[in-house]
């Protein structure tokens, strides 16, 4: 049996922004167009104002004259996007990004390796995607890509619904008909005509007559979906070459060379912990540098032997940082990337003649079950707790 998730950030191009300044959150807000262009985002105070996505601009300030407008930073979007897939694929690699702000995830592999609760995980991933990108996101689970959709829509705010088997036809059957994919407005209407209004009308319908009214594939496909059957799979990319990674935006570009060390050692240590949930481990690390005028470099270096250890990242990210010889210059994004990773069961580390029996590795071991069973915060490095 497939157990699919749908992750949808809710709100997320203002989500995105309310994260970097925190004030918007407790005003009507959108983000888009001040005078021209439409409302790409908005959050939740203005949205009962009546302000909505694709709304004008100028309709939504003439709806709140007070609403708050935030000019829109793509190339941000796209790096919290990147950071959130990160999330996702140090948990699997069936992942499939349907837009920038909401994926589907094949969890059922994941499940039998981590012999966990489906449940628990999707907590796990809101949990962990709200720590670390400040975004917030609502989760649904089902048998498949159609149901844990809807699930996710059902979830919104914030929340987290799943939908077993055994229940879906209960879920599916009281939605009106544009839940199903493919229905907008004519469809709907069309339906309408035929008295057909909800999901259950649609189910009790012959599926020969809904073929005759909507066409041969329209029809049959309608037919299944009301009565939950889709088997499409997800579409996860195959990367040309396995590698994991993190970045962080600054809340303020900084040049204070602390600060963005302890980022560093923040980012090494998500990027461990992802090659550690994967089994996999690595000798390239690369780090990326982005500055407050949007100039962005990377200086790559190869460690002497595979590892999935923080420590061995943080020290050769910070090598390579020190290399750069920078003269308090501004920062505005720090990233660990490791590269060209093998299965670490497929390798051998030799130990150091001073090496203790139990060290580093045990620890970081038990660090991740704690993590797994009660959230990112649950044992972290001291420099790491203070931000």
């Amino acid at each position: 049996m497939r157990v699919i998730a749908h992750v949808d950030m809710d709100a997320f191009y203002a989500s995105v922004e309310m994260a970097r300044n925190p004030e918007l959150r407790q005003v009507p807000m959108f983000v888009g167009g001040s005078t021209r262009g439409v409302v790409l985002s908005a959050n939740y105070p203005a949205r009962r104002y009546g302000i909505t996505a694709g709304m004008p601009s100028s309709r939504a300030r003439r709806m709140c004259p007070q609403v708050a407008v935030v000019h829109p930073d793509f190339d941000h979007y796209s790096a919290v996007s990147a950071g959130i897939r990160e999330i996702f694929e140090a948990l699997t690699d069936r992942v499939e990004m349907a837009s920038i702000d909401e994926a589907f995830i094949d969890l059922t592999s994941a499940l039998r390796r981590l012999g966990g609760d489906p449940v628990e995980i999707g907590e796990r991933l809101r949990v962990q995607v709200t720590d670390e990108q400040g975004v917030a996101c609502s989760v649904g689970i089902g048998p498949s890509k159609f149901i844990a959709k809807l699930a996710s829509k059902q979830a919104k705010p914030d929340g987290l619904v799943r939908v077993v088997d055994a229940e879906v036809i209960d879920f599916l059957h009281p939605l009106p008909v544009e839940a199903i994919w493919g229905v907008g407005e004519v469809t709907a209407e069309r339906l309408h005509r035929l008295g057909l209004t909800t999901v259950r009308d649609l189910a009790a319908t012959p599926r020969a007559t809904l073929q005759r009214a909507m066409g041969d594939n329209q029809g049959a496909l309608l037919f299944d979906l009301a009565w939950g059957r889709d088997d499409r799979s997800v579409l996860a990319r195959e990367p040309a070459e396995h590698s994991v990674g993190s970045q962080e935006t600054f809340g303020q570009d900084t040049d204070d060379e602390a600060v963005v060390r302890t980022e560093i050692l923040r980012m090494a240590d998500r990027t461990a912990a992802r090659m550690r949930a994967q089994g996999m481990v690595t000798r390239t690390v690369t780090l990326s540098v982005r500055f407050a005028d949007f100039t962005t470099i990377t200086r790559t270096g190869t460690l002497p032997a595979w590892t999935d250890r923080t420590n061995d990242l943080y020290a050769e990210a910070v090598r390579l940082f020190t290399r750069l010889n920078l003269q308090r210059a501004r920062v505005r994004r720090v990233g660990v990337r490791a590269e060209k990773l093998v299965l670490k069961s497929g390798t051998y580390r030799q130990p150091a003649l001073d090496e203790p029996a139990r060290g580093w590795e045990e620890a970081e071991s038990a660090i991740d079950r704690a993590v797994l069973r009660f959230g990112p915060k649950a044992v972290q490095r001291a420099r790491l707790a203070r931000r």
